[in-house]
């Protein structure tokens, strides 16, 4: 909730007499502690050591006469000081702002996998199969593929992946804010201020909060994907036949090598993107980068956080899909010696990845991107 300075009167004068009480906050006004007012947290803040420095609150400004028999007056906060709101607002500046990051991140993730869901559904087949991987036959499997099943079959699976993607997404980008501000409160950092292990680290746990949330909905959706229409019609009949023949716990096969490869892909994709935010700032003299920039941003922490994490996303492919692929892997290790015994390690290990190259750095962009220009729209709404 935006405070200006009537409204904040308006609290004040509820309390206590007004022409009294902003006559008695000046220079001294340290003798107002204690008084209980819905004003004083605005004016006091507390600095580690109690440090008493005192600083002009831009919440408590000098008001001119109103014609309301209010008096100019001065207060002044201790320096460098977080504005404290009453707890009431608070709260609800606080779930604003978790409500905002969710819906950013919902549309950024949605948006940004759509745009790219022919590209990686054909990603998948080949990490799947011991097909050797080019370029060539990638699109000649797309080609076929729309010949054979229309159009729209480009995108078969990609209702899966909306209902994984934009929970994970939300997930992802509101931790990844609460992260940053619980991080940046215990190495007493503000915002994006942030030095680079600690950014590093929001990145890596906003990743394994979404991942550990939405993984079976990720195992259904590449199960749908390397699997014809016959065999499972929707996402419920996956979630049925999984259970019944395989057991629940096959939703979370493969659910370990994912984590290992989102700590460093989720990891390196924020750390390089508010890096990148940060040089931008520093170097530009401008405090918000362009749209574009935007996306330039994305594709490189796309690029790099994917090329990062590759050989672990062909492992997890594989587990995820044993079931149908004929491919019985029990374990990361079992499942990395069997494809590097029958396909080699960078041709197996790496199958794919000059797709992702393309198709990485397209998603990342978008997500960043619309991420950030949805916060920026909301916060300009709310005000």
């Amino acid at each position: 909730m935006c405070h200006c300075p009537l409204s904040l009167i308006h609290l004040y004068c509820q309390e206590t007499r007004a022409s009294e009480a902003l006559r008695n906050i000046s220079c001294e006004a340290p003798h107002l502690e204690g008084q209980g007012s819905p004003l004083q947290p605005v004016i006091f803040g507390k600095l580690p050591g109690g440090t008493e420095s005192w600083t002009k609150s831009p919440a408590a400004q000098s008001w001119p006469g109103m014609g309301n028999g209010v008096k100019e007056s001065t207060a002044r906060v201790r320096e460098d000081a977080e504005a404290i709101l009453p707890s009431p607002v608070n709260s609800k500046s606080d779930h604003r702002q978790v409500l905002s990051s969710l819906l950013s991140g919902a549309l950024a993730g949605a948006l940004a996998k759509t745009a790219v869901a022919p590209l990686d559904r054909t990603k998948i087949i080949f990490q799947v199969s011991s097909k050797r991987f080019s370029a060539k036959e990638a699109f000649r499997l797309l080609y076929f593929t729309y010949l054979n099943e229309g159009f729209f079959s480009l995108w078969r699976g990609n209702s899966a992946t909306m209902v994984r993607v934009v929970p994970y997404a939300a997930i992802q980008f509101s931790a990844h804010e609460e992260y940053k501000r619980i991080l940046g409160r215990y190495y007493g950092f503000r915002g994006e201020a942030l030095p680079p292990w600690p950014r590093l680290l929001a990145g890596a746990l906003a990743g394994t909060t979404a991942a550990s949330l939405t993984y079976p909905l990720d195992l259904v959706r590449a199960r749908m994907a390397v699997t014809p229409k016959e065999m499972y019609s929707n996402i419920f009949h996956v979630f049925i036949r999984i259970s019944r023949e395989e057991g629940l716990k096959t939703l979370y096969h493969g659910f370990t090598p994912t984590v290992l490869g989102v700590i460093p892909y989720a990891g390196l994709s924020f750390f390089t993107y508010e890096t990148l935010k940060s040089l931008h700032r520093e170097y530009s003299g401008r405090p918000q980068p362009y749209p574009f920039e935007r996306m330039i941003f994305g594709a490189c922490a796309g690029l790099i956080g994917q090329s990062a994490s590759y050989p672990l996303d062909v492992v997890r492919r594989r587990m995820q899909t044993a079931g149908v692929t004929g491919h019985p892997h029990a374990s990361i290790m079992h499942t990395l010696r069997a494809i590097v015994r029958e396909e080699g390690a960078v041709r197996g290990l790496y199958k794919g990845l000059s797709m992702n190259w393309l198709k990485g750095p397209i998603a990342v962009g978008i997500s960043f991107t619309t991420f950030d220009l949805m916060q920026i729209l909301l916060r300009h709404l709310q005000s």
